[in-house]
């Protein structure tokens, strides 16, 4: 007969705290925020239960709720296309071997851990028309140019700053491309292979992992963004720069509009786990 296997209960009492932490800061509010997108309320006085008018007035009657969510779109192709090309040259480049790079690594990984509302606090001195330093340094160049960068509907959302957040994802494609054997290079390079040729057909494949963090972290990180732009334009000028973050951020807590607010932040829940299952999924296979 085989023995049955006793079951630890020690080993599942050491699991009880984390549990319950987990439970309380993060399922538990998930749950009750999605309770709360179903009413109409301000906060203070009686709920009242709308059922999914509060979803279908965002999708069929807010113009702002499609601006934020257009501009979310736009943040995250900016964020895949610049973002993740300038880390990756910038990745390449410090990979090599010269003197001096380890400080360039330290610095420009340095903008990543300044707080975001101080970067878009600088940021909104550069961009300042009268005496900002773009605008001044046209002026010293002798050229007749003058932007009104975050005032302008046109301009602004591109105004708000991504180099911040460039040194994450070069950290982690130096990694990867630190993880690519030397070996298989030498192979490429004996067959022929140039340096280009080597990058895209050997390099770049054995770093599939690496791009499928960063790719996945920077989306993430582009559906969630609020404090660039809440610092930077603050939602303006005429909700031209609206995100979700900061559209809810105004629903919930200026309008007093708790169920449309929390309703925008169940959207965006939504939509980051449409990046992070796929994410977890391939990351289950390839261990």
């Amino acid at each position: 007969m085989k023995k049955k296997s006793k079951i630890d209960f020690g080993a599942y009492a050491f699991l009880i705290p984390a549990a319950v932490i987990y439970l309380s800061v993060i399922v538990i509010p998930v749950f009750y925020s999605l309770f709360i997108s179903l009413f109409k309320w301000n906060g203070v006085a009686e709920k009242e239960f709308v059922g999914l008018a509060n979803y279908i007035n965002l999708f069929t009657n807010d113009a702002t709720f499609m601006i934020a969510l257009k501009n979310n779109l736009i943040w995250i192709v900016l964020t895949i296309v610049l973002m993740m090309t300038v880390s990756l040259g910038f990745a390449v480049i410090l990979n090599k071997q010269f003197r001096g790079r380890t400080v360039f690594r330290a610095f420009f990984y340095f903008p990543c851990v300044i707080a975001p509302i101080a970067v878009a606090i600088i940021w909104r001195w550069i961009y300042n028309p009268n005496i900002g330093f773009i605008n001044q340094f046209f002026k010293v160049l002798g050229i007749n140019f003058k932007q009104t960068w975050i005032s302008d509907p046109k301009v602004s959302l591109y105004a708000a700053a991504l180099w911040q957040g460039i040194g994450q994802p070069m950290i982690l494609f130096l990694a990867g491309l630190q993880s690519v054997s030397p070996d298989v290079l030498e192979a490429a390079t004996i067959d022929g292979a140039g340096p280009i040729r080597k990058f895209f057909s050997v390099t770049v494949p054995l770093m599939k992992e690496t791009f499928v963090m960063v790719l996945a972290t920077l989306i993430v990180a582009a559906m969630k963004v609020y404090d660039i732009v809440q610092g930077l334009t603050g939602g303006g000028p005429n909700n031209s720069t609206q995100v979700l973050a900061t559209y809810m951020y105004s629903q919930t807590f200026q309008y007093n509009n708790v169920g449309m607010g929390t309703a925008v932040a169940c959207i965006m829940v939504v939509m980051m786990l449409v990046v992070i299952i796929p994410y977890i999924s391939f990351t289950a296979k390839e261990k």
